[in-house]
């Protein structure tokens, strides 16, 4: 009898051991499964984490910047037009008997014809000599030079939009209409273009200056910019 229970204790403790044992092979291979499975499922996200972006994507967000959107679809860059208006006012300066004259060309940029305008007296010698004196009658379009470009000194070029174009042009034949005098030290013919220079938004020089030095310095004084917007009230 002793001896029996001894066997039955013995089968008991095996029995055990190999619950035991069975157990732990079983976590163990649910572990190892889990550890598998979650290996399967982010071996996608690794793969995508190392891959290199496409050229097109690399270019669309450099141009979009830290703001874009993260969608993934293609951003466009904005592009600054940069054309110049079809239009356009020539602030010239001329060679003279004296020192010089200034006068304005204003056109289109598709045609040769040119429009003049420049304050100057009217008539020869005697008028320019008394000008300097008084007020002297004045003649407000082209004058014997304007349109030659072998006594050109200085130049300064701005475009503008037909819109514009057309309100700067109805102002400098409105400024011919209503200029019938010329002195040399006030209505002179750096004043009068520095008028169309204000109109047009532009910086004008103040007008006691050689009509080369003028027309100079308005370049310099606006940074040579070469188009302008009027503002909407003009």
């Amino acid at each position: 009898m002793p001896e029996f229970n001894r066997k039955r204790c013995g089968l008991r403790l095996l029995v055990g051991v190999g619950v035991v044992v069975a157990s732990v092979t079983f976590e163990a291979g649910i572990g190892y499964a889990q550890q598998l499975a979650a290996q399967t499922d982010q071996a996608p996200l690794q793969q995508d984490k190392l891959r290199k972006p496409s050229s097109r994507s690399v270019v669309a967000a450099a141009v979009a910047g830290p703001s874009a959107s993260a969608s993934g679809g293609d951003v466009k860059p904005v592009r600054r037009s940069t054309a110049k208006g079809p239009y356009y006012v020539d602030f010239r300066a001329r060679t003279a008997a004296s020192y010089g004259h200034a006068f304005v060309w204003y056109g289109k940029t598709s045609e040769k014809q040119v429009e003049v305008a420049g304050l100057h007296p009217a008539g020869d010698v005697l008028p320019y000599v008394l000008g300097h004196l008084t007020w002297v009658p004045s003649e407000t379009g082209a004058s014997y030079g304007d349109l030659d470009e072998q006594y050109l000194t200085a130049n300064y070029r701005v475009y503008l939009s037909e819109a514009d174009a057309k309100k700067v042009f109805a102002y400098i034949k409105h400024l011919q209409a209503t200029s019938p005098l010329w002195n040399a030290e006030t209505t002179n013919c750096t004043a009068f273009i520095g008028r169309i220079a204000s109109f047009m938004g532009l910086k004008a020089p103040f007008h006691l200056m050689k009509p080369e030095e003028y027309v100079n310095q308005l370049k310099e004084i606006n940074g040579g910019r070469q188009t302008v917007q009027l503002a909407s009230d003009r």
